[in-house]
Order: C-alpha cells, then structure tokens, then sequence
C-alpha cells in the first residue's frame, strides 16, 4: 500500500522526495567511482568464474582482504534502504520488498560491470557483482523491517484510514474497479 494516500500526505512526498534525490546522489557517486577511467600500466583479465576474486583477495592477507571485500559490500549497500524509502511503501510483504530490492540492486550492479567494459582500467568482475548484491541484501534485512515497524508503531498520521486496514465494502452490482461515473444535466445537441 502506498504511504502517499494517507491524510498526512505532504510528509510522506517529503519522505519519498529525500529518498529520490539520496538515491540519485548516490547512484550518481557510484558511477562516478566505478566507470572513471584509470591511468594503470597494466591490468588484469576479466573474471568470469565465480568466487576466484575473493579467494585472490583472501589469499592476500586478512587486511587487504577486508579492505577489498568490505568495499565491494558497502558499495551498493546503500540501495538497501534508499530503493525502499524512494518506493515510498509501508503496507508491503517483507518478502516482496527484499525481491525487489535485490533484484534491482543487482540489475544496477550488472549495469556497472557491463559499463566497466567500455572503460579503460576498469575490468568485469563477477565476484563485485556478486558481493555488491549481498551488500544490498544486508542493509536491506538490517534496515528496511525495523524502520517499517517503527513506522507502523508510531502511528503514522493517517494510517489506521488506509483501505489496507479496513474490510473492502462494495455493492454486489459494483463492478471491481468502482460503479462507472454519470453526468447528469447534459442534453444531447440537435
């Protein structure tokens, strides 16, 4: 159920306003750092087999493993929660939300290894792919179903009206979509 049709409505397109543009800024920012050219002398071939680069990466020590790894996983976090707060929703299956966040997270994730192709320094990394999409996944799962419960707990303005909490009344002749409007009082042209 969409946020957007409770009473305090101007609060909730401020909420989705602020989500919009962090999600903008952010996704800006990411392309940024992730699509730049590099001035590298060399560089190394694509990978295409999964988990190779973190097992290169772990081989390297605990704390370039870390560094490498954790910055892969905090790259896209972020989506986690803005996609969420962007959508605007607070009445939504946990399940439903987690689907459509991940599988954008990872859509957008691919959008930036493919356009990683076309740079020069920059090379395809099915292991960034990968981690970029567990980050989204965690932040999604540490963040999203606290502050939707919170939210429904403090009683958004509003909230208790919405049509998700109240039976659906309709008339048997009714269709579904609601009874077709008539205009009354207009003549037909001679």
């Amino acid at each position: 159920m969409d946020v957007r049709h409770c009473s305090d409505g101007e609060t909730v397109i401020h909420f989705r306003a602020a989500g919009v543009t962090l999600l903008a800024a952010h996704l800006l920012f990411v392309g940024w750092l992730t699509l730049r050219p590099l001035d590298v002398p060399w560089i190394t071939a694509a990978n295409f087999e999964p988990l190779a680069g973190i097992r290169a990466d772990l081989a390297l020590g605990p704390a370039e493993a870390v560094r490498r790894i954790g910055g892969a996983l905090l790259l896209l976090a972020p989506l986690g929660v803005l996609l969420p707060m962007a959508g605007g929703r607070i009445f939504v299956s946990p399940w439903v939300s987690l689907l459509r966040t991940v599988a954008a997270g990872a859509l957008i994730s691919l959008a930036i290894e493919l356009g990683q192709t076309g740079v020069p320094g920059q090379v395809v990394d099915i292991d960034s792919l990968l981690l970029n999409t567990t980050g989204v996944v965690l932040a999604h799962l540490l963040v999203v179903p606290v502050c939707r419960a919170r939210l429904r707990r403090r009683g958004v303005p509003g909230v208790r009206d919405l049509p998700h909490h109240r039976p659906e009344t309709r008339l048997r002749d009714e269709a579904p979509g609601g009874s077709t409007p008539t205009i009354t009082g207009v003549g037909l042209a001679p």
